[in-house]
């Protein structure tokens, strides 16, 4: 069984499209910054949006030509979006009797999937009393009640306190891996794409950036978004060669010394993408001298303690984020506005010479 996405979706001047599959046995992150279209997918796949036109289809049944409420789909949408006038029990009811279910055969089955999904919920609670981890599970059980063919979530942890996220995504993970349709997992957060997603498809805009798995993704990036994601330092230019088996990437405002690829002839290659770990850029207060091949100079924008490590963001020709201890951080009096030098070794930068969009950065 497959779900395969294919719409476009034009409203208020603006337009999100994708095209994109899920089989069942995979979850499929649709990862996102917030505005990026993300949930405007999930309502045209739902029915929800007049306005968006292309197919959804489950195996070889077009989905979209179907009303809302006969859609094989189970959605808990962000924030749980639970019916404030119906009791726990009522709502997770909801799509059984609204698919022409019986009253009471609804409710038996939504108890059940209640003790299973929501076991310290009480059913006949307003959703009004629960806390935000207890209505995302509402949500889930009224999404998995109507017995849907495809499950979707949108943005499941989002409104969960911190202390219950944990025990949250544990269920989230049992709960997908335990489902037999497509999965589908709505999300803004990378560590609930990684952790519970097979695949993550990169939606920048309005558009599909990027396609893998999280290996893939974390590998290697394809986007300056998605390189923050993963935490890398990301640079997009013309790879030029040069003496001594090196290239330089030139970016704009500034040339990379690295090495030239191995497998690759020299050649002047356009749109080539390179990353470079944070922890591998060494911070100075001076110009430093010896073996970098690449030494930049740039002014502090912003300072993250993370643990005992400090996040530097740097801006320059190229602009950079740095990592260095606490303690590196404190003797050189790291803060905004300060002028620094940022130096790095040629072999620590990871070229991918395959072409990539020039309008990606």
């Amino acid at each position: 069984m497959t779900l395969q996405i294919d719409i476009v979706v034009v409203r208020g001047g603006r337009t999100v499209e994708a095209a994109f599959r899920a089989n069942a046995d995979e979850t499929v992150a649709l990862l996102g910054p917030n505005g990026a279209g993300k949930t405007t997918i999930v309502e045209a796949v739902a029915g929800l949006v007049p306005e968006a036109t292309g197919h959804v289809s489950l195996d070889d049944q077009r989905i979209d030509e179907l009303p809302p409420e006969r859609r094989p789909i189970g959605i808990a949408f962000q924030d749980g979006v639970l019916f404030p006038h119906l009791s726990v029990l009522e709502n997770v009811a909801f799509p059984g009797r609204a698919r022409g279910g019986r009253p009471r055969a609804a409710r038996e089955h939504a108890r059940e999937v209640l003790r299973r999904i929501a076991p310290t919920v009480d059913p006949a609670a307003k959703p009004s009393t629960l806390s935000g981890g207890a209505r995302q599970r509402v949500a889930l059980a009224r999404a998995l009640a109507g017995s849907p063919r495809v499950l979707i979530l949108d943005e499941p942890l989002s409104s969960v306190d911190v202390s219950a996220r944990a025990e949250l995504r544990t269920l989230l993970h049992r709960t997908l891996d335990d489902f037999d349709g497509p999965r589908l997992l709505v999300t803004h957060d990378p560590v609930e794409a990684m952790t519970l997603a097979d695949r993550i498809v990169v939606l920048e805009d309005g558009r599909i950036t990027q396609t893998g798995t999280p290996q893939q993704i974390r590998e290697t990036p394809r986007t300056r978004y998605a390189a923050d994601l993963v935490g890398l330092n990301l640079f997009q230019g013309t790879l030029v060669p040069i003496e001594g088996g090196a290239g330089e990437l030139r970016i704009p405002g500034a040339g990379i010394t690295v090495p030239w690829p191995d497998d690759v002839a020299p050649a002047t290659l356009d749109g080539v993408l390179a990353t470079l770990a944070p922890a591998d850029i060494a911070l100075h207060a001076s110009r430093p001298e010896g073996s970098p091949r690449n030494v930049v100079r740039g002014e502090v924008e912003e300072v993250a303690i993370l643990g005992d490590r400090a996040r530097v963001r740097l801006a320059g020709a190229p602009a950079l984020v740095a990592e260095i201890t606490t303690g590196s951080a404190d003797r050189m009096g790291i803060e905004p506005g300060m002028q620094v030098w940022a130096s790095f070794k040629a072999v620590e930068i990871r070229l991918m010479v395959e072409p990539g969009p020039a309008d990606t950065l």
